[in-house]
């Protein structure tokens, strides 16, 4: 098992309110981990033009897994904030760092 830094981007295609974006940090905030924080990785960076992407760190098998992991998690961050699917498609999941074995 190691731990993953993922990176996934996306789109908000109808903008992004104050308080969905407060939403969607309060659901993400679960992965910011000590590691996360010391390394100064930021769960959300939303851009001018509503692109967005998130970092953030999963514990899985191989790389394979934790960008299927991410992805899941992100999609079910982007719900649980009120924030629709198809307002907020999300991009193909890249591996960004990596700790422990792959």
């Amino acid at each position: 098992m190691a731990t993953y830094v993922i990176a996934i981007p996306g789109t908000f295609t109808e903008g992004l309110s104050g308080s969905s974006h407060s939403a969607l940090r309060r659901e993400l905030a679960p992965r910011h981990t000590e590691l996360s924080r010391s390394e100064g990785l930021d769960l959300l960076t939303v851009n001018d033009d509503n692109t967005f992407a998130v970092r953030l760190e999963v514990e899985a098998p191989d790389r394979y897994e934790a960008k299927l992991k991410a992805t899941d998690l992100v999609a079910t961050a982007l719900r649980e904030a009120g924030i629709p699917e198809d307002q907020a498609p999300l991009g193909p999941a890249a591996v960004t760092g990596m700790d422990g074995e792959d």
